[in-house]
């Protein structure tokens, strides 16, 4: 593995060699006087971890950034830095993303920068031969994912993944995409060649090949599918919202994001079978791996699972002339789409804020908002919302309303914990560089009801004895249980 990784890093040193004029030093050090000046949870974690610790950690970091040049492991450096204050709703990037200059790669610098990667050179005619008499199930075969054709083949004690066909240009024919030790732990290489190691190699079925956090599908097959299988692979690949009804009694709706781009499409869903949800006994949400977005996503979801009004906690914001700046953003930047009444409302909250610089200012007049709805609907009447350690930040949000609902049950694991400290605002730097992203506020319920480092809890926890596969089973043979009784 060691060298694999050295290889890598090897193949990099042409791209690592760009942009070596980054003075990381005095980029730590706007990071640093932004952060402490204007994070709203600054203080908080200060508290929390305690003045020594933080400043052991700024020695040790002060001594790294001193020794970089380069702007990619400046960015790196610079992000780890910032996780001592919390493992969310923190960001540094490069203002190019793509590269650490302006110069974009062409494809054949590319290809040649790859060009030697180890191959795993096989004839194909005879490979699909072999494995069309083949009746043992395993990992050999040939297999899709996403625009990738990888063929698996047994070596020795190894199982190793070589390319059949893919762009082109990170990636040619017979190249190695994985390997699969003897352990069933192994590694998979990522568009980039950035090694990504797995602890579990897995078939799910004869035709899901599970390495760690991919899934792959076998092309072609000859062998049956397991319908769980087949409906978990469809949801956790998948990057749009759906809905299906499972049986005459329950629908299901897949949501993999929140994010102001998906919004359009989970109300479309939405309407589109509204009438099919309300007339429809059982409801399950599958939330897994949604990482947030915007709350406005989930507002024409929330009459469905309404049974009485529903406490929102309000938050706080810290003043202070960089952060204020964000109210005037919304007046004159179109981007943020802000109606005459918008602006209005952006226009008095600059002002009040204005006048309490240093201060945490609440912009409502009370800490806890009760949100009625005009209806309650009889059906769905049980409700199921499936969550895991993937959800955070505003999915966190829908849950803690979700769960006031007298039909709604959470099912899964624990979410991720990154909630309170909020309302992310980028702010570039003197260099031009980098974009710092921190949080402007803090909710209400901190320190009494926090759900940072913590996270939302489910009713019914789903352990390792029952694979991700059939967590929508499990689920749905509890939700229809409480409606029958």
């Amino acid at each position: 593995m060691t060298k694999l990784i050295f290889a890598f890093i090897v193949l990099l040193s042409p791209y690592l060699s760009i942009g070596q004029n980054c003075d990381c030093l005095s980029n730590y050090q706007w990071v640093k006087k932004t952060f402490e000046e204007n994070d709203a949870a600054f203080s908080y974690a200060l508290e929390s971890k305690g003045i020594k610790a933080y400043q052991a950690h700024n020695t040790l970091y002060l001594e790294k950034v001193k020794l970089v040049k380069n702007s990619v492991v400046c960015t790196e450096l610079l992000y780890e830095w910032l996780t001592f204050f919390r493992k969310g709703h923190i960001a540094i990037r490069r203002t190019n993303q793509n590269e650490s200059t302006d110069v974009k790669p062409k494809k054949k610098d590319i290809i040649k920068q790859f060009k030697d990667w180890e191959k795993l050179n096989v004839n194909l005619t005879e490979f699909n031969n072999y494995l069309s008499t083949k009746s043992e199930i395993d990992f050999e075969g040939v297999w899709i994912s996403g625009s990738y054709k990888i063929g698996v083949k047994k070596v020795n004690h190894n199982f190793i993944g070589f390319i059949i066909e893919a762009d082109g240009v990170y990636w040619t024919k017979s190249q190695v995409k994985f390997t699969i030790n003897d352990t069933n732990s192994g590694v998979y290489y990522m568009k980039n060649h950035t090694p990504k190691e797995f602890n579990t190699a897995e078939l799910l079925d004869a035709n899901h090949l599970q390495l760690g956090d991919f899934i792959l599908e076998r092309a072609d097959s000859k062998f049956e599918s397991n319908g769980n299988v087949v409906r978990y692979y469809k949801a956790i690949d998948g990057y749009s919202p759906y809905f299906e009804k499972i049986n005459e009694h329950t629908a299901y709706l897949r949501i993999p994001s929140f994010s102001s781009y998906h919004k359009a499409n989970i109300d479309s869903v939405i309407f589109k079978n509204k009438a099919e949800i309300l007339r429809t006994e059982n409801l399950i949400i599958d939330l897994r791996n949604n990482g947030g977005g915007n709350d406005n996503s989930y507002d024409n979801l929330m009459p469905f699972l309404y049974t009485n009004p529903v406490s929102s906690v309000g938050v706080e914001y810290l003043s202070t002339p960089l952060n204020n700046g964000r109210m005037l953003d919304f007046i004159t930047n179109s981007k943020y789409g802000f109606s005459e009444e918008d602006k209005i409302w952006a226009q008095n909250s600059y002002d009040h804020l204005s006048t309490n610089l240093g201060n945490f200012v609440n912009l409502d007049s009370v800490e806890t908002r009760a949100i009625t709805l005009d209806s309650i609907y009889k059906f769905p009447s049980s409700i199921g919302i499936i969550i895991n350690e993937g959800n955070a930040s505003t999915t966190e949000e829908f849950l803690l309303a979700a769960k006031q609902s007298k039909k709604v049950k959470l099912f899964g694991t624990t979410t991720m914990g990154v909630l309170d400290i909020s309302n992310m605002y980028f702010v570039k730097s003197p260099s031009g560089e980098f974009e710092l992203g921190y949080c402007l506020s803090r909710s209400l319920r901190i320190p009494e009801m926090t759900v940072d480092d913590k996270g939302i809890q489910p009713d019914f926890y789903i352990g390792n004895d029952i694979p991700k596969y059939d967590w929508i089973p499990y689920t749905l043979k509890i939700i229809e249980h409480r409606t029958k009784h």
